[in-house]
């Protein structure tokens, strides 16, 4: 399962990836429950085996907004970029049962100090996290909201039909009137 991830991502060797494996350990997340909470520490890299989850904040008008989705065969957000000094700067909520793999972060980067493979590996997954923000962000500037949820069902395929559309609607930027009627006018 976790080696399926890793090798979708960049492949490594048997020995690199038994490393990995011996150090990892699997649990399930209800649904609904927020895994990981902003303000708390947090040590841990997460691999998703099934399910689907999501990071989100809540803005100062006490609004949940929704930053990314993660689903299965993924990553959540590495360790380096949702921690500032082991603190979480995001929540993270399964939005389905969740079956996650998760590894101490701390041994992780010991793991990719020691071992190029697994280095590349660390690298081309936050090259990756890099490069969906950016993209998120350019899209919530230049693209218009029937756009952005288009880009939203190609980059998301089935998953508005698995969670909340009120939570689709923060991810967007637009209120969940304005997303049902784009769901309306698409329909046609």
């Amino acid at each position: 399962m976790v080696k399926e991830i890793i090798n979708n991502i960049y492949p490594i060797s048997e020995n690199s990836m038994k490393s990995i494996e011996i150090k990892i350990d699997f649990s399930i997340i209800k649904k609904g429950e927020t895994f990981i909470k902003r303000n708390k520490r947090n040590n841990k890299e997460y691999f998703i085996i099934d399910g689907v989850s999501r990071s989100y904040l809540i803005n100062p008008e006490g609004e949940d907004i929704t930053i990314s989705f993660f689903t299965k065969n993924a990553i959540i957000s590495p360790f380096s970029t949702r921690t500032e000094n082991e603190v979480s700067i995001l929540n993270f909520q399964a939005l389905t049962e969740l079956k996650i793999a998760t590894i101490d972060a701390a041994l992780f980067e010991q793991l990719m100090l020691d071992n190029k493979e697994i280095r590349n590996f660390g690298n081309k997954v936050l090259r990756n996290e890099l490069k969906q923000k950016t993209s998120k962000e350019i899209g919530l500037a230049s693209l218009s909201a029937k756009e952005r949820l288009q880009s939203f069902r190609k980059d998301y395929r089935n998953l508005e039909n698995l969670i909340p559309h009120t939570i689709i609607a923060t991810y967007l930027g637009i209120t969940n009137i304005s997303l049902s009627r784009l769901r309306g006018d698409l329909a046609k």
